[in-house]
């Protein structure tokens, strides 16, 4: 089929590029298509240049919107479909990481439930933003990694992730958090800014009833090993979080594995409070007496 007209490319096209080509040729900017099928428009610009890996729901959407029959929005969304049954490389330099934690803030909104797990960091939507800042600092050592992470760089994607917090407050959806016992145990921050963290998740969960927050110890039985921070959302979608790279993926069958993986987690899971209460005094006691090493 012509690319300049506003029907479907071939098969090679990426569906973003179908349909950023179909809204050019309608003669819409991304703002008025964004408004006609009540999406952002940074979402249809994320869509269009291929930055996340579309809900074919939102393909069907926007292709019908762009006047596509059905035949057509159809193979549009099969085609988005199979690109959910491959791991997507999501890299944060390739969009920009203020572009990636939008992205995920998203993600959480359009939620209903939210299930998450860090072997040895505190969730991305529970982090201050001293400790957040803290986390995208310490990429700069990784090479190739952390080459954009200039000050400004970090403050924005520092604000971007803080925002994600208020989706919290929605309390029509549903969160639970997994923490390995090192996301309280790991000294890659300092004292001060890891009591600052353990009052803010003691804030969360007490304000938020629909946020739940469980760590498993290290003693703690294991049904399998603590291997890498992932998110579940809604059941449909899996994003997986690496040092140089984060992988998504709506496959059914990636999603139900992951989703058996917290399963089995949360069975070795304890409540939070009695935890953090141990480690908050441990980093008093550092505070106060800094030359003594805690063993």
């Amino acid at each position: 089929m012509p690319t300049t007209s506003g029907t479907p490319e071939a098969e090679g096209e990426a569906v973003g590029a179908a349909l950023a080509r179909m809204r050019r040729a309608k003669g819409l900017t991304g703002a008025q298509l964004a408004a006609q099928v009540k999406m952002s428009q940074p979402k249809i610009s994320r869509i269009e240049r291929g930055q996340s890996v579309p809900d074919p729901r939102d393909v069907g959407i926007i292709a019908r919107a762009l006047g596509l029959d059905e035949q057509q929005a159809r193979a549009l969304m099969d085609r988005a479909e199979r690109s959910h049954d491959k791991m997507t490389d999501w890299r944060p330099a390739s969009m920009g990481r203020v572009a990636q934690q939008k992205t995920l803030a998203d993600w959480e909104s359009a939620a209903t439930t939210v299930r998450s797990f860090e072997p040895a960091l505190v969730p991305g939507p529970l982090q201050t933003s001293g400790y957040a800042k803290a986390v995208f600092e310490s990429f700069r050592s990784i090479p190739h990694v952390g080459d954009d992470l200039t000050e400004s760089a970090v403050l924005a994607a520092v604000s971007a992730r803080v925002k994600r917090q208020e989706v919290l407050a929605d309390h029509s959806k549903s969160f639970q958090f997994l923490l390995g016992e090192a996301a309280l145990k790991r000294r890659i921050f300092s004292p001060v800014e890891m009591l600052a963290q353990i009052a803010h998740l003691r804030e969360t969960a007490a304000r938020h009833s629909n946020v739940k927050i469980a760590v498993i110890l290290d003693g703690a039985p294991a049904g399998l090993p603590l291997q890498h921070g992932f998110t579940v959302i809604d059941d449909k979608l899996v994003v997986v979080d690496l040092y140089n790279t984060g992988l998504t993926s709506r496959s059914r069958r990636d999603v139900e594995s992951y989703r058996r993986v917290l399963d089995i987690l949360e069975e070795s899971a304890t409540d939070i409070e009695p935890v953090l209460d141990r480690y908050q005094n441990l980093y008093i006691d550092m505070l106060q007496r800094p030359r003594n090493p805690q063993s």
